[in-house]
């Protein structure tokens, strides 16, 4: 009797501790894939927030690649040009590289850090890093007034407010090659291009004489006015 007693308090142990060694198994297993799906989650966190931050900004500047017809169009209208250039919102760089290419001193400012990273490998692995400069910045807080060459990639919503802040800061020899998207107010001294291929080219040195004539015809009829 006594060890028919003993065997059914052994076979309960051993059930008991199968047991335990099963619900401990599940608690490690979750923990794992607990510990994965947060990582996940955090790695997906930090390659998307760059691309959906500027998404949640004023203006944005969204990220699409340059056509090579652009790439094309953009390098004809610098190629008789001297001086440093600049890619505003330089996305993955091929602007930039493309003209280091042609012996430009090229630098692109671009708020993606993943996409400045990816510039700069392309750069080092085409041979012309110590051509193409690309930092991590944003536009708005960016002074363009030492080059001569810039290239932009704008959006309708952010082109009036670049429009002034280019007027201010560049001076006459430089010239503005706006892609997809022109500039509401300057009138460009040519066009190249058709569709989405589409560039605009802004020499300064006309567009400030322009908006000068502009200001003195203003001040003109408003003086006119004032003696009637």
């Amino acid at each position: 009797m006594s060890d028919s007693v003993h065997n059914v308090h052994t076979a309960e142990e051993k059930l008991s501790l199968v047991s335990n060694i099963g619900t401990s198994k599940k608690k490690r297993w979750g923990l794992v894939i607990t510990g994965v799906i947060g990582g996940s989650l955090v790695a997906l966190y930090a390659v998307t927030a760059p691309f959906v931050a500027p998404a949640l900004r004023k203006i944005c500047l969204p990220y699409v690649p340059a056509t090579t017809n652009q790439v094309e169009n953009v390098l004809k209208m610098i190629q008789s040009r001297s001086g440093p250039m600049v890619d505003i919102g330089s996305g993955d760089g091929r602007i930039v590289i493309a003209a280091a290419k042609q012996g430009f001193q090229a630098v692109g400012y671009e708020l993606n850090p993943w996409l400045v990273w990816y510039s700069r490998y392309r750069a080092w692995r085409e041979g012309v890093n110590h051509k193409a400069t690309f930092y991590i910045s944003d536009l708005w807080k960016v002074s363009f007034s030492h080059y001569t060459n810039v290239v932009i990639f704008g959006v309708p919503q952010m082109m009036p407010q670049l429009e002034k802040k280019l007027h201010m800061e560049l001076d006459e020899s430089a010239r503005v090659i706006a892609c997809r998207f022109p500039f509401p107010h300057w009138i460009p001294q040519h066009v190249s291009g058709e569709g989405v291929d589409t560039v605009w080219i802004y020499d300064l040195e006309a567009i400030k004489k322009s908006s000068g004539s502009r200001s003195n015809d203003q001040i003109s009829s408003e003086t006119i006015e004032k003696n009637l």
